[in-house]
Order: C-alpha cells, then sequence, then structure tokens
C-alpha cells in the first residue's frame, strides 16, 4: 500500500522540486540582466550581477538535485539508476564549480580597497 501511494505521489513532487528549480534560475537570471543593463544605462550602485547570477544558479540547482534524489525512490532498473547517478553527479559538479567561483569573487571583493 505504501508503495503505491509512493508511486503515485512521488512524480508530483518531483515535478514541483523541478519547477521551484526553473523558476528560481529564471527570476534571478531576469533580476541580475535587470541589474546589468541599469549599470549599463549608467546606474550609480555598484551591483554584483556576476554574484547574483551565480547565486541564483546554485540555488536552482539545488531544488533540481533534490527531485533527481527524489527519483532514486523510483528506478527499477541498473541502468535507471546509473543514468540517474551521472545526472546527479553533473549536477553536483555544477553546483560545486558555482559555489568555488562564488567564493573567489567573494574573496576577491574583500581584497579590493
Amino acid at each position: 500500500m505504501l508503495e503505491t501511494w509512493i508511486e503515485e505521489i512521488l512524480p508530483q513532487i518531483i515535478s514541483v522540486l523541478e519547477i521551484f528549480g526553473i523558476f528560481v534560475v529564471t527570476v534571478c537570471t531576469c533580476r541580475a540582466f535587470w541589474h546589468y543593463l541599469r549599470s549599463l544605462v549608467g546606474s550609480s550602485d555598484r551591483y554584483n550581477v556576476k554574484w547574483e547570477l551565480a547565486s541564483g544558479m546554485a540555488t536552482g540547482l539545488e531544488f533540481k538535485m533534490a527531485a533527481e534524489i527524489l527519483k532514486t525512490v523510483l528506478v527499477h532498473t541498473v541502468e535507471e539508476l546509473m543514468v540517474l547517478g551521472a545526472i546527479i553527479l553533473l549536477r553536483a559538479l555544477l553546483s560545486l564549480i558555482l559555489h568555488l567561483e562564488m567564493r573567489a569573487e567573494r574573496n576577491e571583493k574583500k581584497t579590493e580597497p
């Protein structure tokens, strides 16, 4: 009974998490682009567009990875598990690269006069 309930409910939860990830990336990208356009026009505020974009992408990837982790419950074959594992590995690598870039940007910001 629990297994059938999980197989019925989990796909909807996974879809919602993936939509959250897409929404976060889209909103943060639009916001970063807006601030970039404002900086081109000559706005006096120095907004870190690169940080905004990297932060949004990292957060969106976290939602997408949560959905992928939940998908492991629905895996029935070893081939599906291997594909899912590869996707999780790639997303984790992307997330790590984004976090390293954000840390480097933050350290660079601290050393500026």
